[in-house]
């Protein structure tokens, strides 16, 4: 069975994430999106609160786990059994980072190879940040998340 990891903050989660889930499975046997801890971001919804948005958002989905994830990836994939770490791409900008944190990943662990993923083109313009901010100004982003999310966005700005 071949395993990929998709990891990200998912903060929010959106159809640009599910996109790239959906991509994945076409590729490996089973895919697991892993919530990760990141220090340097101060997200807007806990771990465990994005861990459950995104088990709700791929109901359904077969041979898709989501868990959290906290240490260095490499040593997840490796309990895991991973074969591949997966990474969106929606533009030469996103590149750079990605290049040097595959780079980096396969010096510490050659086991498994990082595949970058494109998106659909309706989704290269979109990412987390820029749906927290529409949606603290108050502005519609129910086309750019499930609607899961969508719902949570709301209940969360109302606070």
């Amino acid at each position: 069975m071949t395993i990929a990891i998709y990891p990200g903050t998912f903060d929010p989660f959106t159809n640009g994430h599910l996109d790239i889930v959906q991509r994945a499975l076409r590729l490996f046997d089973k895919v697991i999106v892993t919530v990760a801890r990141n220090s340097s971001k101060n997200p807007m919804f806990s771990e465990k609160e994005r861990l459950k948005l995104i088990q709700e958002s791929v109901k359904g989905m077969k041979n898709v786990d989501v868990e959290l994830f906290d240490g260095l990836l490499v040593d997840y994939a490796r309990e895991k059994k991973a074969t591949a770490i997966v990474r969106g791409l929606r533009a030469i900008s996103d590149f750079e980072y990605e290049l040097q944190m595959a780079l980096m990943n396969r010096k510490l662990n050659n086991a498994f190879e990082t595949v970058f993923l494109m998106p659909n083109e309706k989704y290269t313009y979109l990412n987390s940040n820029i749906v927290r901010e529409i949606a603290r100004l108050g502005g519609n982003v129910s086309e750019f998340v499930p609607s899961v999310v969508n719902n949570a966005l709301r209940q969360k700005l109302k606070k």
